[in-house]
């Protein structure tokens, strides 16, 4: 059977850390970085990597279109 994993990549000097990916996230994979971005906004990023799952919810809320999100199928 094979494992759904995502991966989420954010372009960071876009991102105005609105955390709306952040709520829209299931899986609790996204937090807000306590650094800035050099707009001095706190930018999103992949906090628990391991439980992405690719669903893209962020990229569907996120105003700036700042998120790619990237699906890749594990055969075990």
């Amino acid at each position: 059977m094979a494992k759904v994993s995502g991966a989420v990549v954010v372009d960071i000097e876009k991102c105005k850390g609105c955390s709306l990916c952040v709520e829209a996230c299931p899986t609790l994979t996204l937090m807000l970085n306590r650094s800035v971005n050099n707009r001095g906004y706190h930018f999103c990023y992949m906090q628990i990597p391991e439980n992405c799952n690719g669903c893209a919810n962020c990229s569907a809320v996120c105003p700036d279109s700042c998120i790619s999100v990237y699906r890749l199928r594990i055969v075990h």
